[in-house]
């Protein structure tokens, strides 16, 4: 066995010193220094080498007598300045000492400004990787990276312009320098919201601590781009709730969490248990696209609702309105609409009866600009037009439905069992996919069909041929499909955009009218969309993003959106404007609100079939829907308008 020599032991030994960060150096700079002069000084004064014969020598207050620390100072200053050696008198070896000295120094200062510049690269380095500590409070923590990463930042940036010094915090398995360089270009300006980025593994316990969960006013989960996001996710609310250094109980988070499959919820509210608000994915995009294709325009409902750039919806308490009944407080208010109670207990009572009687404590549930915009504006201090009210129309018969589901993906199944819930038995729906395991599933999902004939048709819906041969006029819906399955997002919305541009032709063609739902993952198709006019588009992600968003802020808001999206009662519907008010005559809304509140609705807003100006003042409107329009402003409805409603049947 070789035996290890004595240099090599150094070495080893000054190798771990070196690395165990900047302070190492120092101290062997300031020690090797420190013996380097003294030992100059011990000889120079133990030889007598100062020429005190010749003049003061700069330093030295008597030359003729001084001692050792005298001597080393006068080394000091010719190591840290080269420039008092002009000053010394012409000895020879007395100059030679001085000059080893000043070279001394240069060195010194070389190899300082080395480890100097070194400690500031690394620290830069260190910051660059994003693992430093972030001490604010209040903030709202991003946990995970997808696509929908931008679109909740720019929801939460609107949400907090009338914040005092807001912060996001995202923290994800990806460059902090990548991840600020997107954000600044997909983003932009974040006004008052300050973005910090940190990188980091979600399910990892010590890069939890960097971004200070226990001070985060909201926490948000993203489940990523993998083949299982779920168990992703589920990692980590555990990571989150069981960590030994979490907040004090009974002190809570408050987790809004992304579940992409329906099955993973039961697992995923054992780990978060009452910390967790769960936002089913599938199932949100499912129930709009089922409700959508029945009533074109309902998906800018949504999203008017969703988005913090419009109005929203707020809980607001207001002791005016205590003792008073519902529907007085629906007409208390000039901006803003009343559309339920949040009783003192945490009940949430969306569109109540009438009569409810508003207790102490109640708050109002209400679609606002803001929540600073909820003002109590006056009680039966408005304008009804009683002659411009029109009787309730009787109902129209039924009929079964043919509905037509062009592409595939894993929400489908979904979305036929939420369509089977709105039509009459009878109805038939046709799928075509170029996916042959598809005919396979269809089969099963029959069997749990109450009202629809189900068939199953292999063909490529880009194909024209395929949908030519298809008859799409004998339809009531179509409903065209992203095929997720594809992995890059723009060939997946390249080819529903393919697919609408033949469905358009082919209405065009046959002058015949049908509504068309879509799916578009990336926002920014959905304007190269426009062109083909569909009714309606559904933006899967941004849809997500813009609910994980509102839930964060408030998550009562959860309960209200179930209620919302499902098929139950109350529900919201988009009924044609003659069934309220006379059509060319100009109306409040106030009046459009009362002739709802005669059937048992609440009038929430309008779609007009031309978005364009129908008053002073009033803007272009998203695909002609406006929700919670000013009450006093008056509007003439016509042929075609719709009233958008909250009510308990269609």
């Amino acid at each position: 066995m070789r035996k290890i020599k004595f240099k090599e032991r150094v070495r080893y030994e000054f190798d771990n010193l070196m690395s165990k960060g900047p302070l190492p150096p120092f101290i062997l700079l300031a020690i090797g220094g420190f013996i380097f002069i003294l030992f100059l000084a011990v000889i120079i004064y133990l030889f007598n080498l100062i020429p005190t014969d010749k003049g003061t020598i700069l330093g030295l207050s008597n030359p003729n007598n001084y001692n050792l620390i005298d001597v080393f100072w006068v080394v000091v200053l010719r190591t840290l300045d080269g420039g008092v050696i002009s000053e010394d008198p012409l000895d020879f070896v007395f100059i030679v000492f001085m000059l080893i000295a000043t070279l001394f120094g240069l060195f010194m200062l070389g190899v300082f400004i080395g480890v100097v510049s070194s400690v500031v690269m690394d620290k830069i380095i260190e910051l660059r990787k994003g693992r430093s500590l972030v001490l604010a409070k209040n903030h709202t923590v991003i946990l995970g990276w997808s696509f929908q990463v931008f679109q909740i930042i720019s929801e939460l940036v609107i949400a907090n312009e009338n914040q005092k010094r807001p912060t996001v915090v995202v923290l994800a398995e990806k460059d902090k320098v990548e991840m600020d360089d997107e954000i600044r270009a997909k983003v932009g300006d974040t006004k008052n919201t300050r973005v910090i980025c940190r990188t980091g593994n979600p399910i990892d316990l010590r890069d939890l601590e960097v971004v200070n969960l226990n001070y985060a006013k909201s926490i948000i989960v993203i489940a990523p781009d993998v083949p299982e996001p779920d168990s992703y996710v589920i990692k980590t609310i555990l990571a989150i709730t069981n960590n030994p250094n979490r907040k004090p109980l009974p002190h809570k988070y408050h987790i809004v969490a992304e579940i992409r499959h329906p099955r993973n919820v039961p697992i995923a509210e054992i780990a978060g248990k009452d910390e967790v608000q769960l936002v089913v994915f599938d199932y949100v995009v499912s129930r709009i696209i089922a409700q959508t294709c029945r009533q074109p325009g309902l998906s800018v409902v949504f999203t008017e609702l969703l988005d913090f750039k419009g109005d929203e919806i707020y809980f607001a308490y207001e002791p005016r309105l205590v003792g008073k009944t519902f529907v007085e407080a629906m007409f208390a208010y000039e901006t803003s609409t009343v559309i339920g109670l949040r009783k003192k207990n945490g009940e949430i009572l969306l569109k109540p009866p009438m009569n409810t009687k508003i207790e102490e404590d109640d708050k109002v549930i209400a679609i606002s600009e803001d929540d600073d915009t909820i003002i109590l504006s006056g009680i039966l201090d408005y304008k009804i037009d009683p002659g411009a009210i029109r009787t309730e129309p009787e109902k129209k018969e039924r009929y079964p439905e043919n509905t037509l589901i062009l592409g595939w993906n894993r929400r489908a199944p979904l979305i036929i069992n939420e369509l089977d819930k709105y039509v009459l038995k009878g109805s038939k729906l046709v799928v075509v996919t170029d996916l042959a395991y598809v005919e396979r599933t269809i089969l099963e999902i029959n069997y749990e069909l109450k009202n629809h004939e189900i068939s199953f048709i292999y063909g490529d819906t880009t194909d024209r041929r395929v949908l030519d041969n298809l008859i799409v006029e004998q339809f009531d819906h179509i409903i065209v499909l992203s095929q997720t399955e594809m992995l890059d997002v723009q060939s997946v919305d390249a080819r529903t955009l393919s697919t609408l541009l033949h469905l358009r032709d082919i209405a065009d063609r046959t002058e015949h009218k049908f509504s068309i739902v879509s799916e578009m993952l990336d926002d920014r198709n959905r304007e190269l969309a426009e062109i083909t006019h569909a009714d309606d588009f559904i933006v899967s992600v941004k849809l997500d993003s813009l609910l994980l968003s509102q839930i964060s802020e408030n998550k009562e808001l959860k309960t209200i959106f179930e209620i919302l999206f499902s098929a139950t009662n109350p529900s919201i519907f988009i009924k044609p404007a003659e069934y309220y008010v006379e059509l060319g005559r100009p109306v409040n809304f106030y009046t459009v609100m009362e002739a709802a509140r005669q059937r048992n609705e609440i009038a929430i807003g309008y779609k007009l079939h031309e978005a364009k100006p129908r008053y002073a003042g009033d803007s272009m409107l998203a695909y002609g829907v406006r929700v919670n329009p000013v009450k006093s402003n008056r509007i003439f409805f016509s042929e075609g308008d719709k009233i958008i409603v909250i009510g308990d049947e269609q």
